[in-house]
């Protein structure tokens, strides 16, 4: 069952109840997640980590990877170094957009992904630049992407605890639901004699 599935029940059970009567049972508070951000606390880390990747796609824009087959590189190397480009602008990108609304699980999901692969490519780009252009120069790209390792990381955590945040919310709703509809089945009570005498 989907999320937005599971909240029209929810609604239609509240609306439904509500014209039935009041119940008898008090709802129960709402959940929360322990250890999860919130939105304006993970935004400037989001930020960050779309600041720094800004700086890591100027290094990599200064970068000659003709040099590197002019000295016998294969042209994947080349190749490598344009994707590396493209994933960090798409890092970039979406981590600023992200930081306005950091409640898009899927937006975040993808984030991840990307941020991963750049890590993947890094390590090919930094052999290349230290094989076929300067070791020193590979050395100070490497510290440069390592700078943008703890906001990555408490993204990571971040997500982890808000998946599961919304996982718990989903059940939550379902179970609410199960429970409306076990109460609809449920007849109507008669009305009250009023006792009156004539």
């Amino acid at each position: 069952m989907s999320m937005q599935r599971a909240l029209r029940g929810v609604l239609f059970c509240t609306v439904a109840l509500f014209a039935q009567g009041p119940v008898n049972q008090q709802p129960a508070p709402p959940a929360t997640a322990a250890g999860l951000e919130t939105t304006w606390d993970i935004a400037p880390v989001l930020l960050s980590i779309s600041d720094h990747s800004t700086q890591v796609l100027a290094a990599l824009d200064r970068i000659d990877s003709n040099a590197w087959v002019e000295k016998g590189a294969s042209p994947t190397y080349a190749e490598q170094l344009q994707s590396c480009k493209e994933q960090v602008k798409a890092v970039a990108d979406t981590s600023k957009a992200l930081s306005r609304n950091p409640e898009q699980l899927a937006a975040s999901i993808e984030l991840l992904i990307r941020i991963q692969g750049t890590d993947t490519i890094f390590a090919s780009v930094e052999e290349a630049i230290r094989k076929y252009q300067d070791p020193a120069r590979a050395q100070d790209l490497a510290a440069l992407v390592a700078q943008g390792g703890a906001s990555r990381e408490r993204f990571q955590q971040y997500l982890v605890s808000f998946a599961a945040d919304r996982e718990h919310a989903l059940l939550v709703m379902d179970k609410e639901a199960q429970r409306c509809r076990g109460l609809l089945a449920m007849p109507a009570p008669a009305p009250a004699k009023t006792g009156k005498k004539k």
